[in-house]
């Protein structure tokens, strides 16, 4: 059975380049706008990773972690930080609200597939 990933962005071109590279390397893949719908697609089933944009309308990527990692079904499930956000600081408050990895764009789809590979055990 396919490990399934959650993909938070709000840009459609970054998640359609994340998702096709997430179904070609056998994935599922659903996808949220911001942190919002992010949040409301947290329904129960099962995710194997996250990978969310830092800076999103709504509710953006540290502030969705901080709230899904209070949801007990979801504590434990790893989140990739995809952005455009580079600073030690930014990164800090990342890994203190639970990021496992983070992802700077641009980025090149075999790096980003190699921190999934990391992060989801087979």
């Amino acid at each position: 059975m396919a490990k399934t990933i959650l993909i938070v962005d709000d840009s459609a071109s970054v998640r359609q380049v994340v998702s096709i590279s997430l179904r070609q390397a056998g994935y599922d893949v659903i996808d949220a706008v911001d942190g919002e719908d992010a949040l409301a697609k947290l329904d129960g089933r099962k995710l194997h990773l996250v990978i969310s944009d830092v800076n999103m309308p709504r509710l953006d990527g540290i502030g969705l972690l901080t709230k899904m990692k209070a949801i007990p079904a979801y504590r434990f499930t790893p989140v990739i930080m995809l952005t455009t956000e580079a600073g030690d600081a930014k990164k800090q408050q990342g890994r203190e609200a639970g990021a496992k990895a983070w992802v700077v764009k641009p980025f090149q789809p075999a790096q980003l597939l190699a921190a999934v590979a990391k992060l989801i055990l087979p």
